[in-house]
């Protein structure tokens, strides 16, 4: 069995996944365009690789395991073989994102944003009052494992923590209140934080607009680290422009790069990041992902169930 990883690891995570299949040949290669020319014969992709790549290389694929909790283009058909397996990478990338947003929010809150350009200017003074996150209405659009991770954070600081979630659950301990998506119109008015995390697809895109914007809070602020096809761009810099949101946070936009001359980029209280919350940005975001890969090559060696397995029609995990 061949097998081609295309993540970064080192000595000892690579010695992980080759005890995981003992009998497999492995090819370990970080650089995308060698690692699309060794696809062809490959029965398992761990890492990810431009959809086309696999489309035109990857016929014998049977499981390939994205490093990515999105699944943006693989699920288009055609791109995998019929009967090969798509898994991803959700548990890696909790901690690594929810932090980066909850520095946002204290940033947004305590007018960081706005201190750092007066810094700039040398102009000693006062923004004026500032917000607690502690008794804050925290909506959490998305609640898996990113949204969740940055739910119970919330909770931990004292904010009401209001869940919103594409399909019916049992409540977590960590949210006050639970709902469908259907329900979104009903719950936006309660939000001081909307916190989007969301995945692209036909159903998530654009549902933050100027509708939805416009069911907000006055002085709302809203951090998105999903996709940036979730939000109407120009309906938010036009909320942040007339004064309607305090503040945004966005690592994602649409499209990536954001074009230098995209109006985004001068919108007022708004903290831009280039899709980095996630990525390799910290050494414990590899290494809890080479551990799902192993855990999931342990069980495809052994015909087990595999975890994180995509539903095509969806993008989301079964």
């Amino acid at each position: 069995m061949k097998i081609v990883v295309t993540l970064p690891v080192n000595g000892a995570q690579r010695a992980l996944l080759e005890a995981a299949a003992p009998e497999a040949s492995f090819v370990f290669e970080s650089d995308k365009t060698a690692a699309g020319e060794a696809l062809p014969g490959a029965e398992v992709l761990i890492g990810n690789l431009p959809p086309a790549v696999i489309q035109e290389k990857g016929a014998a694929l049977r499981w390939v395991q994205l490093n990515s909790a999105g699944t943006d283009g693989y699920c288009v058909p055609g791109v995998l073989p019929a009967d090969c397996v798509l898994t991803n990478a959700t548990g890696g990338y909790s901690l690594a994102i929810s932090e980066c947003m909850i520095g946002y929010l204290f940033a947004l809150f305590k007018k960081l944003p706005v201190y750092w350009e007066q810094q700039k200017r040398h102009a000693w003074q006062s923004a004026g009052t500032v917000r607690t996150v502690a008794g804050s209405t925290v909506v959490c659009l998305g609640l898996g494992d990113i949204g969740g991770a940055f739910a119970q954070r919330c909770k931990a600081l004292g904010c009401t923590v209001i869940g919103v979630k594409r399909r019916p659950s049992e409540k977590p301990d960590f949210v006050d209140e639970l709902y469908t998506a259907d329900r979104l119109d009903e719950v936006l008015p309660r939000a001081d934080v909307l916190a989007m995390s969301l995945p692209n697809t036909p159903e998530t895109r654009h549902i933050l607009n100027a509708h939805t914007i416009g069911l907000l809070k006055d002085g709302a602020v809203v951090i998105n680290v999903g996709r940036g096809s979730s939000v109407d761009q120009d309906a938010l810099c036009a909320a942040l422009h007339s004064g309607k949101l305090a503040g945004a946070a966005i690592d994602v936009t649409d499209p990536e790069p954001l074009p230098a001359d995209h109006p985004l980029w001068d919108a007022p209280n708004l903290i831009l990041t280039p899709h980095v919350t996630g990525g390799w940005s910290i050494p414990e975001t590899l290494e809890r992902i080479v551990h799902i890969c192993v855990e999931n090559l342990t069980a495809y060696q052994n015909g087990q169930p595999l975890r994180n397995i995509i539903d095509f029609e969806t993008g989301y995990k079964k």
